[in-house]
């Protein structure tokens, strides 16, 4: 697997980082999801501090995270109770 060595600008700094090829259109596209995330709570809250930007952003991306996952467990339940429901059936055939 190929590395390839990029500088992703977050908050005005850049940060250095090895990706592999496969990677980098993601992590260069997850720094301008953040980026666009701080400029979106600056201008919404008026808040220039980038320390509470960065917090309030990390908050944000959990957030997402956790009601993603909550809704895979969701969709994870519903074919299991949809597999069990075409057994059921099929055994009643059988």
């Amino acid at each position: 697997m190929e590395e390839l060595s990029v500088r992703i600008k977050i908050a005005d700094r850049e940060y250095p980082m090895k990706v592999s090829l496969e990677d980098e259109a993601k992590v260069r596209q997850a720094g301008k999801l953040i980026n666009d995330k701080l400029k979106h709570y600056r201008e919404q809250f008026g808040i220039d501090e980038k320390q509470d930007l960065l917090a309030m952003v990390a908050f944000d991306c959990l957030m997402e995270k956790m009601q993603s996952a909550t809704a895979d467990n969701n969709i994870d339940e519903s074919v299991v109770n949809k597999v069990n429901y075409l057994n059921h059936i099929l055994s009643d055939i059988t």
